[in-house]
């Protein structure tokens, strides 16, 4: 058995988020912990081999999913399908809380928009 204990890293902007990737636990699944009231705040457009199941414990934010747009909040569970373009934004004033579970024991992340995209492809980062 293994227990974990979370940093809780708050980043410059009053962002809270941890990860985990589950191969350093022997776990098939890896982990990001959000939790965030800024407006907006959420990834690029990317994707992943794998799906994401995304548990929404507090706030809401707007995910826009293969084109769609829905407002996920607190209580529901969204699973985006693996290949399919994703992202969220923030959508204020409560905090956005939720664990995000990448079917995958590491982080593959294709970025499709943004900074990330421009030539860099696929990577760990979440």
């Amino acid at each position: 058995m293994h227990v974990i204990h979370t940093t809780g890293t708050t980043r410059p902007d009053g962002r809270l988020l941890d990860n985990i990737e589950g191969a350093a636990y022997g776990a098939g699944v890896s982990l990001i912990f959000e939790d965030s009231d800024i407006d907006g705040d959420g990834p690029d457009l990317h994707q992943h081999p794998y799906a994401e199941t995304f548990v929404i414990r507090g706030g809401r934010a707007l995910f826009t999913v293969a084109g769609e747009q829905l407002m996920g909040v607190a209580g529901q569970v969204l699973v985006v399908p693996k290949l399919t373009p994703h992202k969220f934004e923030v959508v204020g004033p409560e905090r956005y809380i939720a664990t995000h579970i990448h079917a995958s024991e590491t982080f593959i992340t294709e970025w499709l928009e943004g900074p990330r995209a421009q030539g860099a492809g696929t990577g760990s980062s979440p």
